[in-house]
């Protein structure tokens, strides 16, 4: 039998309404990534396979098509799901049984009913009892899916007690949609590859990237709709802050800033919230029963989330807490309602399948690169040609950095670059980022940790970003230049779109005040022309000034402090640590000056 006709004939095991968002036209086959990835399977034999596709590619239809496949060739003759959630693992059996594989997703101990094929559990069920997996892996010749893998690097015990129960199972089939992690953690089954500069990343048996699955029109375009504005909080020792969400500062004054706009009491939430509503409104005029997502940080910002919602719409959203029963009630009622808005914690952040979703707002702190593509992984699952997703995000430099490399494949590295005889300048930092990354699936309340107190906050419509571009002006809610964001249609193709935002930008120049650069507040830039600057570059440019005045030291022979206050006394602005990019830009020009002058 030819591998073609071989994973064709496994197809046939699918009812004809599986996958459900097969690519136009071909509601019963598989996609071709799926049929792809298939014949490398069955042409290769593998008893560790790891398949990378992009959140809403259909990891579920090619592992249980291969499932099926296995099965029906004798090759195994049972199979476990791993899922990283309760909601996720009964999702699993669902889909299981819609191609007739029966998964008890409520298996806990002792013998399973022979009317089943395997079970369906989670990472932390295995954690608990490894060795019950591992007598049933040994007793019968088994598959193990395990769905979103990196979970097993989640904590050294998952990753042992995976390694535990599964080491003599016959066939691995290793699923993720994001390969990389913050930490360096091993994931279980996954094989490393040295690199030329010394580092082992993950080595993907087939990938499927989100730039392929958009050219394929499998998943939807992203439109990204990022919000800045003035925000005013104050630290535990009572001094007063403000400055402007987007601009350069340090970590801990983004943090805070990012904070004080998530404030359900702030002016920000409101307005973004009513501008995600408006979207929301233009989709739904092409995707009728298209719906609404905000993920928020925790329990009491959900809830406070929900009632502004009720207030700007008239309707109650679903409210989704916890990771238990009834919060999967909520959402597959959710999913096969009509409804326009889903508040949740995090936990719909990965894996949920709701493929209405098309509007999100992202309202936690959480700025790892895996939770933000998982985030908007929610939205992307594409149903029929031309659907557009909509994501509303405060401008955070890392958020906005994320936004623009939708499209970047990474792996997941088990080595950091280490610099012979040079002290790293961004360990601590990154230190200090990992810390704040820290994620718990509940209300830990971190919230009451940070020494800060929201006071005041505003919203202003900051940019578009799209296909690594970025569109608009700043303006205010509610005023003409946002509505014209706002009002893209819902059912577009990624060129139109494209195009769309060049039109609305352009108008939107030929309106503004005709002045040169210099004379030109920010409001009236467009958008490519205000670079967000990262943390780590504006620890560049400090580091470069901080050379450029130790030059100037033993040249001038003044103090380092005497020189760094006449740089201060002539451009203007606060001490370095505070000063924005161009403000250090420009000490660094006026260093050099002096330093040419003298010689």
């Amino acid at each position: 039998m030819t591998t073609t006709s071989a994973a064709a004939n496994s197809s046939h095991h699918l009812s004809p309404a599986f996958p459900g968002r097969a690519p136009w036209g071909t509601a019963n086959k598989l996609r071709a990534w799926q049929q792809a990835a298939m014949d490398r399977y069955i042409q290769e034999q593998p008893r560790d396979f790891l398949a990378v596709a992009t959140p809403g590619a259909g990891k579920t239809t090619f592992a249980l098509t291969l499932a099926s496949w296995l099965l029906h060739h004798h090759v195994v003759q049972q199979v476990t799901v791993v899922a990283p959630t309760e909601h996720l693992k009964k999702q699993w059996a669902e889909a299981a049984a819609r191609v007739g594989i029966k998964l008890d997703p409520e298996y806990s101990a002792g013998p399973l009913s022979k009317e089943y094929h395997g079970v369906a559990v989670t990472y932390a069920g295995v954690g608990v009892r490894p060795m019950l997996h591992r007598n049933r892996s040994e007793q019968r010749k088994t598959l193990v899916i395990l769905d979103e893998i990196h979970h097993a690097g989640d904590s050294k015990s998952w990753g042992e007690a995976c390694l535990e129960a599964f080491e003599p199972a016959t066939r691995r089939l290793a699923l993720t949609g994001t390969p990389f992690r913050s930490d360096t953690n091993p994931i279980p089954f996954v094989q490393y590859e040295e690199g030329n500069d010394g580092i082992r990343r993950s080595a993907a048996d087939y990938t499927y990237g989100y730039g392929s699955a958009l050219g394929d029109g499998v998943v939807r375009p992203v439109i990204f709709l990022s919000y800045s504005g003035n925000m005013r909080w104050r630290t535990k020792a009572g001094d007063e802050i403000a400055a402007r969400l987007g601009e350069p500062m340090t970590k801990d004054a983004v943090s805070q800033a990012w904070r004080t706009a998530l404030d359900p009491r702030g002016e920000w939430m409101p307005n973004v919230l009513k501008a995600a509503d408006k979207r929301l409104t233009e989709v739904r005029k092409a995707i009728p029963d298209a719906g609404g997502l905000v993920i928020a940080s925790d329990q009491d910002s959900a809830r406070a989330y929900a009632k502004l919602i009720r207030e700007i719409t008239g309707t109650k959203a679903t409210v989704v807490l916890s990771d238990d029963t009834g919060a999967s009630k909520r959402i597959d009622d959710f999913s096969a309602s009509t409804d326009r808005w889903m508040v949740a914690v995090r936990m719909v952040s990965e894996g949920v399948d709701v493929p209405r979703l098309a509007v999100g707002v992202y309202a936690t702190t959480i700025s790892t690169p895996l939770f933000f593509a998982q985030a908007v992984g929610r939205f992307v699952r594409s149903r029929r040609r031309g659907e557009t997703a909509s994501v509303f995000l405060p401008t955070v430099p890392d958020l906005l950095t994320f936004a623009n490399e939708m499209e970047v494949e990474r792996d997941h590295a088990l080595d950091k670059p280490k610099k012979e005889g040079e002290e790293d300048p961004y360990a601590e930092s990154e230190k200090e980022m990992d810390e704040a990354n820290k994620q718990e699936d509940e209300d830990t309340g971190e919230q009451e940790q940070f020494s800060f107190e929201a006071l005041e906050s505003e919203a202003v419509f900051d940019r578009v970003l799209f296909d690594g571009a970025e569109f608009g002006m700043q303006a205010h809610p509610g005023s003409e230049e946002e509505q014209d964001y706002l009002g893209i249609p819902g059912l577009l193709e990624p060129d139109q779109v494209q195009m769309l935002l060049q039109k609305r930008q352009a108008r939107q120049i030929a309106h503004s005040r005709k002045k040169p650069d210099e004379e030109a507040d920010l409001l009236e830039l467009p958008a490519e022309r205000r670079p967000v600057v990262s943390h780590k570059e504006l620890l560049g440019l400090r580091k470069q000034l901080n050379t450029m005045v130790g030059a100037y030291v033993h040249q001038s022979g003044k103090p380092h402090g005497v020189i760094h206050t006449e740089l201060r006394r002539t451009c203007g602005g606060p001490p370095s640590a505070e000063a924005t990019a161009g403000q250090l830009r420009q000490r660094i020009e006026k260093v050099q000056e002096w330093a040419t002058r003298m010689k």
